[in-house]
């Protein structure tokens, strides 16, 4: 409903019919309708972290299994590379695929926070944003990134984000597309 209709316009009456409930009992579960916004954004950041985390996780275990007797780190160049491309790849689920309907809320509910819940909401950024910057840091050390790092996660991330405004799943690109295509952007090779 906020991503539909927006939160300002979404009334709890709205949210409760929506959800077979009776139009008050919203307020059983959430102080209020503010309280329920930070719960959507909140519950969907970390979300976000737990798939990230496992998508690193799974890709270095894979990346060890394909090479027995092998370290994840034998190779840093290859293993940046393979963590980079999870890392996007998982960004765009995030952002693109089931259950992303919390990614247009935050950005365009965001002002309906209050100051409280909006340093929540950072700190769960925050945390986001720091699983990339070990594996940037590879690719730098590796010679596959230019420029700083830091300036680099911002343009990184801010691409991919800007994706919720033009991506179509009905139109040719699919979600791997995408991954490559960013890879080949981002990437020396």
């Amino acid at each position: 409903m906020f991503r539909r209709k927006g939160f300002g316009a979404t009334t709890t009456r709205d949210i409760a019919a929506a959800t077979g409930m009776q139009s008050g009992s919203p307020f059983y579960h959430f102080k209020s309708k503010g309280a329920l916004l930070y719960a959507v954004m909140e519950e969907g950041m970390r979300s976000a972290l737990l798939r990230q985390a496992h998508a690193l996780d799974a890709d270095v275990q894979a990346d060890a299994m394909a090479e027995p007797g092998a370290r994840p780190s034998h190779d840093e160049s290859r293993t940046a590379r393979v963590r980079f491309a999870a890392l996007v790849r998982t960004h765009f689920d995030i952002l693109l695929g089931k259950g992303s309907d919390f990614i247009p809320v935050m950005l365009y509910e965001w002002r309906s926070l209050n100051a409280r819940q909006r340093a929540g909401i950072a700190q769960l950024q925050r945390e986001y944003d720091a699983q990339w910057l070990p594996v940037l840091d590879a690719l730098a050390a590796a010679g596959s990134l230019r420029g700083d790092v830091h300036l680099a996660r911002l343009f990184i991330l801010g691409a991919l984000n800007w994706s919720v405004q033009w991506y179509d799943a009905n139109k040719r690109a699919s979600l791997d597309d995408l991954t490559h295509a960013a890879l080949a952007l981002f990437l020396q090779a």
